[in-house]
Formats: C-alpha cells, sequence, structure tokens
C-alpha cells in the first residue's frame, strides 16, 4: 500500500456516526475506545479508514493501524500528530502502553522504556531522564533506619482512617515515606489532598509526603483498551505499578516495608492488595495489612466522606475526619467541593 495519498482528519467524538466508526474499527483489532479520550484522530486512505490513535492528558492510547497499512510508516504518522497535539495543549512529557511486541517501533520514535509486564504491557515515556529525575528528587529524603515504610495514598479526602494508617506506620518505623497519587481526577484536587495530609500529619516527625507525580500510576489512567479480558486489567496494572515501586523508588529510599489498608468493599483495591502480597516479599519487602478503624460499627472511608457530604450531613464528618479536613470542608474553597459533590449527577 502506498501511504502518500492518506489523509488526517480530527474525530468529532460527540457526532455518534464517527465515533462508532472508531469503535468498530477498533474492536476489530481487540481495542476499545477508552472512555477517558479527550481527542482522536483518523488516517484515512479515500473514504477508508486505515488508523487512530488518541490523547487522554499525558496518555497516548488506542492506536492502531489496518493490518494492510502497516509497514507504511502510518504508526509513526499517528504518533507524531498526537505528540503535536499534545505538545499544543501543553502537556510535553508523554506516556504510551503498548503490547512488548510494540516496543522498538516507539523507542525509534523517540520514547524510552520505564517498566515492563512480560508479555503483557510496557510503559515508556519520552523523556529519557523522566524517572531518573524524579527518583534524584525524591533520594533527597532518604533515611537511615531499620524499618523504612511506605504508604500510597489518594485521600479524597483525607480521614481518621488514613491518619491511624500513617501514624501507626510511624510509631511502627524509623522513617516513613507517604506517597499521594498525583492524577488530578479525584473531586479533591491533588494538591489540596496533598495539603490535607501535610496539615493532618504534621505532628509526626518521622513521616515525608511526596507527590506521586507520574510513577505512582492511578487506574483511571491506565489503559485497558488492548487487554480482552477485563479480569486481568487491575492484575496488570497492579504488577506494572508495583514494578516500578519495587526497581525504582523503593532502592532509592531504602524502603523494606509497605503498610496498606484492608479493604473490605472495593474489588479493585483488594486486588492491588493480593498482587503486593505475591510481589513485595519476593523483593525483601514486608507488607503489613492494617484493618479498618470503624466509627459506630461502619469502617471509615473517603467514599463514606463523600456520601455523608452528598447527603448534606456535614456534621457526621466530625467522627470520622481530621479537624483540618473538617475546617477546610467549612472553608470557601472547601465549599466549592461540598457543592459540586451535593449536585452531582448520581450517575458520575
Amino acid at each position: 500500500m502506498n501511504s502518500s495519498g492518506i489523509k488526517i482528519r480530527v474525530i468529532n467524538l460527540s457526532n455518534p456516526r464517527e465515533k462508532l466508526q472508531i469503535e468498530n474499527f477498533l474492536k476489530f483489532q481487540n481495542i476499545s475506545l477508552e472512555k477517558d479520550v479527550e481527542y482522536t484522530m483518523a488516517l484515512y486512505d479515500g473514504d477508508d479508514l486505515v488508523g487512530t490513535g488518541s490523547l487522554s492528558d499525558k496518555v497516548l492510547k488506542c492506536i492502531a493501524v489496518d493490518e494492510n497499512y502497516q509497514g507504511e510508516g502510518l504508526s509513526n504518522m499517528i504518533v507524531s500528530h498526537l505528540v503535536s497535539e499534545a505538545y499544543f495543549r501543553g502537556n510535553t512529557h508523554l506516556f504510551i502502553y503498548t503490547k512488548p511486541v510494540n516496543l522498538n517501533m516507539f523507542k525509534d520514535m523517540g520514547f524510552y522504556k520505564i517498566e515492563e509486564v512480560e508479555d503483557r504491557v510496557v510503559l515508556l515515556e519520552n523523556d529519557p531522564e523522566g524517572i531518573s529525575s524524579y527518583i534524584k528528587k525524591i533520594s533527597k529524603y532518604k533515611k537511615n533506619g531499620k524499618i523504612i515504610s511506605s504508604i500510597v495514598v489518594n485521600c479524597n479526602p483525607f480521614t481518621l482512617g488514613h491518619k491511624y494508617l500513617i501514624e501507626k506506620a510511624s510509631k511502627e518505623s524509623d522513617f516513613v515515606h507517604v506517597f499521594v497519587v498525583w492524577e488530578d481526577k479525584s473531586i479533591f484536587p491533588n494538591n489540596v489532598r496533598y495539603n490535607l495530609i501535610i496539615e493532618g500529619t504534621k505532628h509526626l516527625s518521622n513521616v515525608v509526603i511526596h507527590k506521586g507525580e507520574d510513577y505512582i500510576i492511578s487506574s483511571s489512567t491506565f489503559p485497558s483498551y488492548f487487554l480482552k479480558e477485563s479480569s486481568n486489567i487491575v492484575r496488570i496494572h497492579a504488577e506494572l505499578d508495583i514494578k516500578i515501586f519495587v526497581d525504582y523508588i523503593a532502592p532509592s529510599l531504602g524502603i523494606n516495608r509497605r503498610y496498606v489498608g484492608e479493604e473490605p468493599y472495593c474489588l479493585v483495591t483488594r486486588e492491588y492488595n493480593q498482587v503486593m502480597k505475591e510481589y513485595l516479599p519476593k523483593a525483601g519487602i514486608e507488607l503489613i495489612e492494617v484493618p479498618r478503624v470503624k466509627s459506630d460499627n461502619i469502617s471509615i472511608s473517603a467514599s463514606k466522606v463523600r456520601q455523608i457530604i452528598k447527603d448534606g450531613n456535614l456534621e457526621l464528618l466530625k467522627n470520622i475526619v481530621p479537624i483540618s479536613t473538617y475546617e477546610y470542608l467549612l472553608s470557601k474553597d472547601g465549599k466549592e467541593i461540598v457543592d459540586k459533590i451535593q449536585n452531582a449527577n448520581p450517575k458520575s
């Protein structure tokens, strides 16, 4: 096939016909169009759709080329276009999740491997110093000690359950590194979550709070589009995330223990915890699973906090969030989030 006549077209995902065409093209290649895509382009040979790719913030995803046009440079055209669009949107540090078989192709396009789950997924970025720069930044906080612990939290928002987990780790460790998931897709913005944790743990002298940035990976950015069995998605994401933690983050800080909260409700987090139980001990990292703190015999969780806010019973929050979180919710900025939660569509 000759790619000289290929035309690029931006897809209007609000147009049901255009969106369906992309979905059907991807489906033929066992790929799904993810719900979080913000921008989709396509390549056409005349009226025939022969390639497509999408953007979701910093992540290039849903990239596919008709098998009859492979080897014609169409993947390069797609990636080049998406990179240009991402740069135009102000995102210059970009990521691609793909099958390991595509590794060399994307390396030739200027991407660098971060981590791989064998035969399943490989994560690449377009900055050769990306993860090494992050490791250099957090390494400044390395402390000596027999037990150096870590906790990864989202805290949407920061609750007494989170506070208890960090306090327990602090009491049982020489030093604790807390990583805040930095993807900004929670109802409480990342800087708000970070500051609430800082405020709620300032009495603990052996705890440091880190911004997870791009390397404590949230499941909402993990592109599941090429994983046929949905039951594998969470596990593979967990394996990738934990391998990054084991190979990069833990060694840079001397971490040998990780604390997690017991998960009675969320299947995703429960699967995450199970994968950690399998992986971390092999890497010499002890995993401590802590039972949830309860209030009135109900496990405290961030989702419970949001539901109470939704119901308009803010007075009830005094029993399940630190005073700093409660005072924030009553502040001008906090009230904006409260209004957003209370006015949200139930499905959102």
